[in-house]
């Protein structure tokens, strides 16, 4: 980072609290999102977007250089080594105990993976990425109406869901529509997308169940465990809109965090920005057309599945679309229903790694990390 943008850095956090919530107050009240600042023709990222120094990426890690399976000097095994794990599932029809074994392999070392030839036809996956540019570049005044904080409502659009708390607000604006158990009525949804989002989620519903077999079974449960035991009764899905960034080195797409659902199938375009943390370096996940990312959640299966540190890196590139859609418990069952290592992955050998909690407990400690960066679990944590 040139003495410039440092500068920069250390100015807008030396701005009064008061001042800076007023900033904050006056962008969400515009209803417009980052693209609103875009449209404005903004040359310079307004000071709630400029990271303090070390936000949104580990310490460790700050000015290691982004790693690729293309990495200058890496031998061939090295750079299969750096490679994130592209499973094609079409050979489950061939051999479905190797498909587990892979996915199994990729879940417990990486944590993240690619999936291709997994049933969701490739115009499907287009016309999801191409239903969210039509939501986020239509007039403002028609998005308006969809922005809301309002976390009781199955449909809303806003920028940043931690924008009052976090550290600093990200180059990104979202919306998020609550599809499973009980669904949006057919009138709450965007015109815009409302088809396709029909449409796609109920491929990822199939998808997902699909893929709790399969991990199921790569633990050595039951195919229908982690099913059984809520995960895969609540799909919500995210879908982000990046756009291009005038100062992207000041700024995230995302900054570093581990999802909180159980499993999340991510449908990216075209243009990268998604990076994982993998042996202490930063790997890029290729954008592959037609192939979806798959992120795990680690709680349950204590440990033997990771849930691993990603980001989305800003640019000048854009916009960048992503669909993430995260797979969880039923909403009304979230301060109840209680999670914990799943038994039969518990014994002397392996004892319970977390306490247990419920999902709404976890997602409390879930937002109050995002000003920290620490990750959600850590408080769960028994050894």
């Amino acid at each position: 980072m040139d003495e410039l943008s440092k500068a920069q850095h250390q100015l807008a956090f030396h701005t009064h609290d008061d001042e800076r919530r007023e900033e904050l107050k006056a962008f969400d009240n515009t209803k417009a999102g980052v693209k609103g600042l875009v449209d404005a023709g903004v040359t310079k990222i307004p000071r709630i977007f400029i990271n303090p120094p070390g936000y949104g990426d580990h310490h460790d890690y700050n000015e290691n250089k982004l790693v690729s399976s293309g990495i200058d000097g890496a031998d061939d095994d090295q750079k299969q080594l750096l490679k994130i794990p592209t499973i094609d599932l079409q050979h489950c029809m061939d051999n479905k105990k190797v498909i587990i074994g892979e996915i199994r392999r990729a879940a417990e070392t990486w944590g993240f993976f690619q999936i291709v030839n997994h049933g969701i036809p490739i115009e499907v996956l287009d016309e999801m990425i191409e239903g969210v540019r039509r939501f986020n570049e239509q007039p403002s005044e028609a998005k308006k109406e969809f922005y809301t904080r309002d976390r009781e409502r199955k449909v809303r659009f806003n920028s940043n869901f931690d924008l009052f708390y976090a550290p600093a607000a990200n180059w990104r604006d979202t919306l998020q529509v609550d599809l499973a158990p009980n669904p949006p009525k057919l009138e709450e949804f965007p015109l815009t997308c409302r088809d396709i989002m029909i449409d796609y989620s109920k491929h990822v519903m199939k998808l997902g169940a699909a893929l709790f077999e399969l991990l199921s079974e790569g633990l050595g449960l039951n195919p229908n465990h982690l099913s059984d035991i809520g995960c895969s009764e609540g799909l919500s899905m995210l879908c982000h809109y990046y756009p291009a960034c005038p100062e992207p080195e000041l700024t995230w797409g995302a900054p570093m965090h581990s999802d909180k659902d159980f499993l999340t199938v991510v449908l990216q375009d075209h243009i990268a920005g998604l990076q994982v943390l993998h042996k202490n370096q930063w790997i890029e996940v290729p954008p592959i057309h037609g192939a979806l990312v798959v992120n795990i959640v680690q709680l349950v299966s204590n440990d033997r599945l990771k849930s691993v540190e990603h980001k989305v890196v800003a640019s000048h590139e854009g916009p960048r679309i992503s669909v993430a859609s995260f797979f969880s418990t039923n909403i009304a069952d979230r301060t109840t229903r209680v999670f914990e290592p799943i038994k039969e992955l518990v014994s002397d050998e392996s004892p319970a790694l977390y306490a247990k909690t419920t999902v709404a407990d976890y997602l409390t400690n879930f937002l109050a990390t995002a000003k920290n960066g620490n990750s959600a679990l850590s408080h769960l944590k028994l050894f």
